[in-house]
């Protein structure tokens, strides 16, 4: 039985967002989204202190590292490169994820139904939690619904974007946006959106 999210349990993945996969995007306008989005998740994780990992695959001199647009990500998040599709595989991931003693994965990135699909698969054998924001995936494929459905199958959790956002707030202070979350964190940002754009 899948618990709430708990941000003290919680980690936040970032897979393999390069420009080599953003660029078989056909429309420029889903990229701009997508990069924005990005960003805003992992701003949103810091904000609440919840590690987070970006991953890079391999070759990244063909595939690219972080987009331009993306560059703040490498503050807020360990960069890893990864040779599998599967980044539990990597052992310096899987250390590193072993350190860190938490076991709900957030999880963004591409493709959907490869590298999404084979991390979530891992993570959810390593016994993790596993919640996925669906609307910060994305695919060079058309149709993933097979592997959505595959994924939610083996237990793993879709959820958006605003979701996410209003379950950490209530976590931290039950729903209100109260002076002690205020004081613990510091004020909310105002740039920071309550939704992905669509």
């Amino acid at each position: 039985m899948t618990r709430r999210i708990v941000p003290d349990r919680c980690w936040g993945a970032v897979i393999d967002v390069q420009d080599f996969f953003l660029a078989q995007l056909e429309n420029r306008a889903l990229r701009t989204r997508i990069e924005t989005n990005v960003l805003n998740f992992a701003r949103l994780l810091a904000y609440f202190r919840i590690p987070m990992i970006a991953t890079l695959e391999r070759p990244v001199l063909r595939k690219g590292r972080v987009p331009q647009r993306l560059k703040k990500l490498g503050d807020m998040a360990l960069l890893f490169e990864k040779d599998y599709f599967d980044l539990t595989r990597e052992k310096k991931i899987a250390d590193h994820l072993a350190r860190l003693r938490r076991t709900q994965a957030l999880v963004a990135g591409c493709e959907t139904d490869v590298c999404v699909l084979q991390s979530c698969l891992g993570l959810i054998d390593l016994g993790h939690e596993v919640f996925v924001v669906e609307d910060l995936l994305f695919s060079s494929s058309r149709n993933v619904d097979a592997a959505i459905a595959r994924l939610q199958a083996e237990g793993a959790v879709f959820l958006s974007y605003k979701t996410l956002f209003y379950e950490l707030v209530a976590a931290v202070e039950g729903g209100r946006h109260a002076a002690k979350m205020i004081e613990t964190y510091g004020p909310f940002p105002d740039d920071l959106p309550d939704a992905a754009r669509r």
